[in-house]
């Protein structure tokens, strides 16, 4: 069988396309006008034998074969430009301070962090793990540089994705069948507990709130042990946990905008460009 060598150039084009959405978004990122892009989207198809892209109007959409060439596409790309960082490129150095929800981190933050630390061994990173009510005015100040967070406010960072809300319960206990309705919920102003409240509200059932805890790990155990239902992000709700729904007499909740949030300070900072770029690149092809 007659293979082609896959070009650099047409795996930059695959990608930034992926990440842009579309050819036109797609070009500035990587200096080629809107036609050139298009042609090396054709040579990498031919190439490879196979359709990547389903080419919409304002969108496009990966075929099977381009979903599966994605995965080994952003592969090779970090490693040619690992590989020029270390015969060409200073060393990036540096200190990030990094704040993140506890139900956001293993999701969505780690599989960042795996692919910037191996090519940044020389960039500090301090992370702390805090309710997004407490990360975005310690970003506001300057104390935090970057935070993942679910936003409140358009100000309050770029937006990423949608990330869905669901009830929880423990099918052991069935609180949910309680009238008033026993929930766990966060701080005071959390838009976990906003949103649980507004839901109840909106379908007029009765409810009292019988734990109040800051950390994922506390909602949790809430749950398991029969105390009362919980609001989670979907990526934090754990697989042992019953999603509720209106087949147990709770409605529909509104997501959360998950944003990367920086602050003012940390601009002339090329560490914290780095890995905002990275955030921002990865992320928003995160929505579940």
């Amino acid at each position: 069988m007659n293979y082609h060598d896959l070009q650099i150039d047409w795996l930059k084009c695959f990608v930034a396309v992926v990440d842009a959405g579309s050819l036109s978004a797609a070009a500035p990122e990587v200096h080629r006008s809107q036609s050139a892009v298009s042609m090396q989207l054709k040579k990498l198809e031919s190439a490879l034998g196979c359709r990547l892209m389903m080419r919409g109007p304002r969108q496009h959409q990966l075929t099977p074969d381009g979903q599966k060439l994605l995965g080994y596409a952003r592969r090779m790309l970090d490693l040619h430009s690992e590989t020029q960082a270390a015969f060409h490129g200073e060393e990036l150095k540096g200190r990030i301070r990094l704040g993140v929800p506890d139900d956001y981190a293993a999701k969505y933050l780690t599989p960042v962090l795996k692919r910037f630390a191996p090519q940044h061994g020389s960039v500090e990173i301090e992370l702390d793990c805090e309710q997004s009510t407490s990360l975005i005015p310690r970003v506001e100040c300057g104390e935090l540089d970057l935070a993942l967070v679910s936003r409140d406010h358009p100000r309050h960072g770029t937006l990423l994705f949608y990330e869905p809300m669901v009830w929880v319960g423990s099918a052991q206990f069935q609180v949910w069948r309680k009238d008033p309705l026993p929930i766990a919920v966060y701080e005071s102003t959390s838009l976990a507990k906003r949103s649980a409240i507004n839901s109840l509200g909106l379908q007029g059932r009765r409810y009292k709130v019988v734990y109040n805890s800051s950390s994922l790990a506390g909602q949790v155990a809430a749950v398991e042990s029969g105390l009362a239902v919980a609001v989670l992000t979907q990526c934090s709700a754990p697989a042992h946990l019953e999603v509720l729904g209106r087949d147990h007499g709770l409605g529909p909740l509104e997501p959360m905008e998950v944003s990367v949030f920086r602050s003012q300070a940390s601009q002339n900072s090329e560490a914290v460009d780095r890995l905002h770029a990275l955030l921002v690149k990865t992320l928003r092809m995160a929505s579940p």
